[in-house]
């Protein structure tokens, strides 16, 4: 059972989201950023569910506290709050957050964006294959065919292609792939991630295929 860790200061939302989710998560609650820091460390967490108005440390602020540790960087943490503003939500997906949920919720709502976010972050505890045009990635076996030929990847790669794979469409800045791919915290240049892009694409692009790894000007690239 995945571990889903809800912060929260208003204990009425709290069992709230508690009660959506215990039938199918095991639940851990916090009140604070500290209490959540604390929880963070003792166990193996698979998703928070985060407010941002917290007393003394804002969620905003544990978000990017997380974000530079390396043992909790890759938890995936979904807003659960009642700014609505785009500039809050740019704000907050920029530091690192995968989804916003603005309150009042639904339960149908709160349990697709989880489930939605959760497959999205653990792809091989729910598809043992992934698909996309003509490109299929074994997630047991980290093996990759395109028009059923193997397509040999470094590990970085592989990392690459996963995350594109598992957000088609989506276009992504060279400073969000090297927080998923390498870590927020990692030494590595950003110049190295259009590198390791050039790498994949040569290496996928088997037989005249199509290119599939978009660049977009000025931003990033997408998987498109």
């Amino acid at each position: 059972m995945l571990n889903i860790l809800i912060v929260e200061d208003d204990i009425t939302i709290r069992e709230l989201l508690n009660y959506n989710l215990k039938n199918t998560y095991k639940i851990f609650e916090a009140s604070s950023a500290e209490e959540a820091l604390e929880l963070c460390d003792d166990h193996s967490i698979h998703l928070i569910l985060l407010d941002w108005m917290l007393p003394e440390m804002s969620g905003l602020s544990f978000l990017r506290t997380i974000k530079k540790q390396k043992e909790n960087l890759n938890i995936p943490v979904i807003f659960v709050t009642a700014k609505e503003e785009e500039a809050d939500k740019i704000t907050g997906f920029n530091s690192g957050a995968d989804d916003y949920i603005t309150k009042p919720f639904s339960h149908k709502e709160l349990l697709a964006r989880v489930e939605a976010v959760l497959k999205r972050s653990y792809p091989s505890l729910f598809f043992n294959k992934l698909s996309y045009d003509n490109i299929e990635l074994h997630l047991k076996t980290h093996r990759v065919y395109r028009n059923g030929n193997q397509v040999k990847l470094s590990p970085r790669e592989y990392e690459l292609l996963l995350y594109f794979m598992t957000n088609p469409k989506l276009v992504f800045s060279r400073e969000q792939l090297l927080d998923k791919v390498w870590g927020l915290e990692s030494d590595i240049e950003i110049r190295t991630v259009d590198v390791h892009i050039r790498r994949l694409r040569k290496a996928i692009n088997i037989e005249n295929s199509r290119e599939i790894i978009r660049t977009v000007r000025s931003t990033g690239y997408s998987l498109d």
